[in-house]
């Protein structure tokens, strides 16, 4: 006599699982298998434990660690661990996500910072990078802000150049600036003034001389031509003139 033996292909419910040939059900999410049905019991449950989580319905004997959001990596919790959900992560101030896994980030990096010579064309955000672009001649930023800044006008403020801009750094201004042209002006005035003072000062100084000359020529001939009545040989008191053919003052 053959005796034949037929295994049985279980077909579990899908609130079930399957093991030893058996059909267990399932524990509940947040929950995990604590012992195993048998055909006298069904199965015992007990909930995860604290930093662990199972989401869904399962015949698990353990419960799925909770992800950690590390700052060392760039990231900081957005949604705190459950039993029945893991922890969402997401990028800190300053990083942006580079792998997102499900809802949630695994892993950040830093925004890039701008050199000098260059300004932020768009900011970073969490899930893009910091985009830079350079300065247009004449400007200038350091790198940290959204706009490159016009170089300071020297010039314009009556100031010497003392080192020029570059596209990362002002210009650098001091000292009152020497105005060229009134310096210039001033001095041409000066001298025409001089000049001026100077021919007056001497058509003056002509003038008197000429006058004190003539006065006392004048005096001299009066002098001269009428001599007192004491100094005539006849004794006579009448003033006469005296014959002078020629005669210089």
């Amino acid at each position: 006599m053959m005796l034949m033996r037929v295994s049985r292909v279980l077909s579990c419910h899908q609130t079930e699982y399957e093991i030893s040939g058996e059909c267990c059900p399932m524990c509940p999410p947040g929950s995990r298998v604590q012992r195993h049905c048998t055909e006298f019991r069904s199965t015992s449950c007990m909930p995860c434990s604290e930093g662990t989580y199972n989401e869904k319905s399962n015949g698990l004997q353990y419960c799925t660690p909770c992800s950690l959001c590390d700052s060392v990596s760039g990231l900081t919790v957005k949604l705190g661990c459950t039993l029945t959900s893991d922890s969402v992560c997401e990028p800190l101030d300053g990083f942006f996500c580079v792998d997102y896994s499900s809802k949630s980030c695994s892993a950040a990096q830093q925004h890039s910072s701008c050199k000098g010579g260059q300004y932020i064309s768009q900011r970073g955000t969490a899930s893009t990078d910091t985009e830079c672009s350079d300065c247009s001649s004449g400007t200038f930023s350091d790198g940290t802000g959204t706009s490159c800044q016009p170089h300071r006008q020297c010039e314009a403020e009556n100031l010497q150049l003392i080192e020029a801009g570059t596209s990362s750094t002002d210009a650098q201004c001091g000292g009152q600036r020497l105005n060229v042209s009134a310096v210039v002006i001033g001095v041409i005035v000066t001298v025409g003034l001089l000049v001026t003072a100077a021919v007056c000062l001497f058509v003056k100084l002509s003038f008197h001389t000429f006058v004190d000359e003539s006065m006392i020529c004048s005096k001299n001939l009066n002098r001269i031509f009428y001599l007192p009545a004491d100094q005539h040989r006849n004794g006579s008191n009448e003033e006469r003139p005296m014959n002078v053919d020629c005669l210089n003052c």
